[in-house]
């Protein structure tokens, strides 16, 4: 144990920002940041095109394997290629690290590469407890087939957590199902509820008229909004081919980036949409709350979630919100009270939703007020992380 009275943890993450800044890579720097009193906390992750070392917010950032300057294409292969060898350059790391620091826990974020890594610490290192945080959205049945000929090891990395903690009861299922013995411990993703809540009408007008400018769209249209990796988990395209069913003045703004942008594309201009999609591309999450305020519907038809937390935002954001039934969604969204759920794959289910929340002011604004009360009793950051220190961390 550390002879100070901070304790000490390794996190494993494969990526971090600012190069790439998801869902997992915002909880933990939401949580550290509120947890710095209490806690030194250090990471090894993935260099890519940045220092080996720097302070980001409450952790020390240590980067390993090979750094790169390139273009967008040529990051993501060599990315693709030296995720492989994280595992091995991040055990090297920890084990230089642990010499000087003595670490009290190490905290893997997710069951990827990094879980190999902060698995093989632990195999070296057994007295050391190892916490596991599933953050997980891809579809399950893909991630197995993902690891392959490594399964068995993979599941090691579920067996030998000593704390797993999942943003879900999705993935709390999943963790049971690889042969995770500990109790699971189900800590939602949160929202920082004073950046993402819009404080008067005024500010809300003001938004809406300077982004919907900006972006070409009136002020009369109905503007639908999606904050989405374009990958096809999330079924942007079910969004796009949903237009065709509803009025001219409903448009779609789509926040985000990812390898099926140019299919996109295509879609929209094959549906001759192109006037009613909007593609924004990458939106820091800094500068997210403007964009949300300015719309007036948040979809996104889930494939597979392990929680989403762009759900959780456009809720705090007074949004309301049409979702599928999938993964972790449900924890949070309850038809009809805390959203809208939408059939999978099916455009004409999601034109249903979205015309019921046009014409329907009174169960829309219900559905508003019902969701905003929610994320602030249960969603808050502050909540989160405490909830963390006392659940997970403090029991170390």
């Amino acid at each position: 144990m550390n002879s100070s009275k901070k304790k000490r943890i390794l996190i494993f993450s494969l990526v971090y920002y600012p190069r790439f800044i998801g869902g997992a890579e915002v909880a933990v720097k939401e949580i550290t940041d509120r947890l710095g009193n209490e806690f030194d906390f250090d990471m090894i992750t993935l260099r890519k095109s940045a220092p080996k070392f720097e302070r980001i917010g409450n952790i020390n950032v240590y980067r390993v394997g090979f750094g790169w300057q390139a273009g967008d294409n040529a990051v993501l292969s060599r990315f693709k290629i030296y995720k492989y060898f994280f595992p091995f350059f991040a055990l090297r790391r920890a084990l230089s690290l642990q010499r000087k620091n003595q670490y009290d826990a190490t905290w893997s974020i997710m069951a990827n590469y990094a879980g190999f890594g902060a698995l093989f610490f632990k195999l070296l290192k057994p007295k050391i407890p190892f916490i596991l945080t599933l953050q997980e959205g891809d579809p399950i049945d893909y991630i197995k087939k993902r690891v392959g000929v490594m399964f068995p090891l993979f599941k090691m990395i579920f067996l030998k957590a000593d704390r797993v903690q999942t943003i879900s009861n999705f993935l709390g299922d999943w963790a049971k199902e690889m042969g995770a013995t500990v109790q699971k411990i189900v800590i939602p993703n949160g929202v920082d509820i004073n950046k993402f809540k819009v404080e008067s009408e005024k500010l809300k007008i003001e938004a809406s008229e300077r982004i919907r400018g900006q972006l070409g769209f009136e002020q009369e249209d109905v503007l639908l909004v999606t904050t989405s990796r374009l990958v096809e988990k999330n079924a942007v395209v079910d969004v796009i081919e949903a237009l065709q069913f509803l009025p001219e003045n409903v448009k779609f703004l789509i926040i985000g980036t990812g390898q099926l942008l140019k299919n996109l594309q295509l879609t929209t201009d094959k549906l001759q949409l192109s006037k009613r999609v909007k593609f924004e591309g990458f939106v820091s999450h800094e500068n997210l709350p403007p964009y949300l305020w300015a719309t007036d519907i948040f979809i996104r038809p889930s494939l597979s979630e392990g929680m989403g937390n762009s759900f959780i935002e456009a809720m705090a954001a007074g949004l309301p919100v049409i979702a599928t039934a999938v993964g972790g969604i449900p924890d949070f969204l309850k038809d009809g009270e805390t959203g809208l759920f939408c059939d999978v794959h099916n455009p004409k289910s999601i034109a249903l939703k979205v015309e019921k929340l046009i014409k329907d002011s009174e169960s829309r604004d219900y559905i508003v007020r019902t969701a905003s009360k929610m994320v602030v009793e249960k969603y808050d950051w502050n909540l989160v992380a405490r909830r963390m220190e006392e659940e997970v961390f403090e029991s170390i």
